[in-house]
């Protein structure tokens, strides 16, 4: 029902009967509450303001980006609820303004902003208020910037594959030669000089065994292979895997609590890749502690996934380096390379899961791998309103 039509009701409204006006009253409330349900359904947030800035329509997705009570903000002020937002510059115009503009609160959007300015039908320029208008871009930004750094990383890890590759190569012929030089000492050289030098060259062959070891793990972060999943028992394998590296956590003098959930449901993953999380994973706890400490794994499931969790009593990453853990290079530990995460994040995605990493300073970590059960491989995925899709979340 238009203004006109209004205007015209008003000036018949003492010759209309009872019934008459009942029933337009009944068709007015009818139409408005019809747009009503139709803006709430709306994706995009939707105000309508007076000519003066108060607000006389908010819908229910416009209060959620900004997160207001939907009573609380009708009649109140734009300028007042918007705070950070220059009302009268934004209108001070007159015509259409369509800006990007970033929430903090409640929860961090990039939305855009576009407001068209309403004016009166019959006479066409009385200012009767603003229409905004705000498109939730959050999503289609943060796909943006990982576009940007996806293709910046398959140039890197283009290059730095083919420089590891070249650094292999001399490494290899260097080994070689210090067992050549190492015979030569002991054939020749004085037994208190040799002595000497065989110490200096088991401290080179170290070195190069230590490049080496950082060259592979580099290699197989930035080549990853492809998954050949096998139906597979979770604990079973979490059971092999620990009685490989147990020795190598016994030295430190290490104790290890295994927590393994009872009729778990099974897996289709790459077995070896994921006990190579599982070994990456149990041997930085062991670096982190250094020496007598506590290892606990758990595992468990829920209706989509199953899991395992590593926690050790360790000392635990500071709160401003939590969320640089899964970034290549990066490590808090004098002798690491900062790979053994990235490796674990990789391979862990290429099965379709994913990984929380939880630690505070002077308690310890926790890293939870998520995996989808073998026989729900396929779902839907949860609407907006449900949850959020994560890849990866870290907490300080």
């Amino acid at each position: 029902m238009n203004p006109g039509m209004i205007d015209r009701l008003l000036d018949r409204l003492d010759r209309l009967e009872p019934e008459e006006i009942q029933r337009l009253v009944l068709k007015i409330v009818q139409e408005k509450g019809f747009l009503e349900k139709v803006f709430e359904v709306l994706r995009e947030g939707v105000v309508v303001t007076g000519a003066k800035g108060s607000i006389h329509y908010i819908n229910q997705a416009a209060c959620d980006f900004f997160g207001l009570d939907p009573k609380a903000a009708i009649r109140a002020d734009v300028a007042t609820l918007f705070p950070g937002l220059d009302w009268e510059e934004i209108t001070a115009t007159g015509g259409v303004v369509n800006r990007d503009l970033v929430v903090r609160y409640p929860e961090p959007r990039f939305l855009n902003f576009y407001v068209a300015p309403l004016a009166d039908r019959d006479s066409g320029e009385d200012l009767v208020g603003h229409v905004i208008i705000l498109r939730d871009q959050t999503r289609s930004v943060a796909r943006q910037r990982q576009e940007v750094e996806s293709g910046k990383l398959e140039a890197v890890t283009s290059l730095a594959a083919g420089v590891a590759h070249e650094i292999g190569n001399p490494l290899n012929s260097l080994n070689i030669h210090l067992q050549v030089v190492e015979r030569k000492i002991k054939k020749r050289v004085d037994p208190d000089l040799a002595g000497e030098l065989l110490e200096s060259l088991e401290i080179a062959r170290g070195e190069i065994k230590r490049l080496d070891f950082i060259v592979e793990k580099f290699l197989n972060a930035v080549r990853p292979i492809r998954p050949v999943p096998q139906t597979t028992d979770l604990n079973q394998l979490i059971e092999e895997a620990m009685d490989f590296i147990g020795p190598e956590v016994a030295d430190r003098r290490i104790a290890v609590t295994l927590d393994l959930a009872e009729g778990l449901p099974l897996l289709h993953v790459d077995q070896n890749q994921l006990k190579q999380v599982l070994y990456n994973l149990v041997r930085n706890s062991c670096q982190a502690m250094g020496s007598d400490g506590g290892i606990t794994v758990r595992t468990g499931c829920d209706d989509e996934n199953v899991f395992f969790t590593i926690a050790d009593n360790g000392p635990g990453v500071p709160a401003d380096q939590v969320s640089r853990v899964f970034e290549p290079y990066y490590t808090t530990k004098k002798a690491g390379s900062g790979l053994g995460l990235l490796i674990v994040h990789r391979i862990v995605h290429d099965h379709g899961g994913e990984v929380e990493f939880k630690s505070r300073e002077g308690i310890g970590t926790e890293v939870s791998v998520y995996l989808p059960r073998a026989e729900k491989l396929m779902r839907f995925l949860p609407s907006k309103a449900e949850s959020a899709v994560i890849d990866v979340v870290v907490e300080g």
